[in-house]
């Protein structure tokens, strides 16, 4: 967990919130083949051909930046290193449903296990390279902090593994289409985030082989 976030904010910081919500469409077919690879579920080759159409996307998404076409703050760089956090991921999902189908584990137990361990591993990484973190912050961003590990990080990571215990990881993909489309939408809505035209025909075969794995 603390591998992704850490690569996962230093792509945020490099690129725009719309690049990065359309990489992470990649995620679900990432997901779909670990779990051929290393877990054994079936894949069609239907879902293989999902998975190249996903990466050329993605590809174009990260490229399309360089040119300047969506938006001054994008850059190939930060959209590879959000790219790299989704393989971090997929081994986190992978790790905790092998954890709770071992029947040693609910769902709340293993949730439990990484955040607390997560978090730990986490602050040794920050304080040895950063320091102490600053706590002289505003009551909004204070607010703002504890809504987003609250809300987005441990409630977020129970319903997950709640769900992920009783459906195949590859299946699981379905409600992770949601992401890539709301981010986007919202980067474009609220933050001014400008899409080219390499952005949206990358954005389009991202979530499009996202839709076609986990309606298989």
């Amino acid at each position: 967990m603390p591998v992704q976030f850490l690569i996962q904010f230093a792509g945020l910081a490099r690129t725009t919130v719309s690049h990065a919500s359309l990489m992470v469409g990649a995620l679900p077919v990432l997901l779909a083949a670990g779990s051929a690879i290393f877990v054994r579920e079936r894949v069609t080759p239907g879902r293989w051909v999902a998975l190249f159409a996903s990466m050329i996307g993605a590809a174009l998404i990260a490229f399309g930046a360089s040119t300047g076409e969506a938006g001054a703050k994008a850059s190939v760089a930060g959209d590879l290193l959000v790219a790299l956090s989704l393989i971090t991921a997929v081994v986190w999902i992978l790790i905790s449903q092998r954890l709770m189908r071992s029947g040693r584990y609910s769902p709340v137990n293993a949730s439990a296990y990484v955040i607390t361990i997560g978090a730990l591993m986490l602050a040794v990484w920050v304080i040895g390279t950063e320091g102490f973190p600053s706590v002289h912050l505003s009551l909004r961003t204070w607010v703002c902090v504890i809504a987003s590990g609250l809300l987005a990080t441990t409630v977020t990571t129970y319903l997950w593994n709640w769900g992920l215990a009783r459906v195949p990881a590859s299946q699981a993909g379905v409600f992770l289409n949601l992401e890539p489309v709301v981010g986007a939408i919202l980067g474009v809505a609220l933050l001014h985030d400008v899409l080219g035209s390499y952005a949206i025909l990358g954005g389009v075969l991202v979530i499009g082989a996202a839709v076609f794995v986990a309606a298989k």
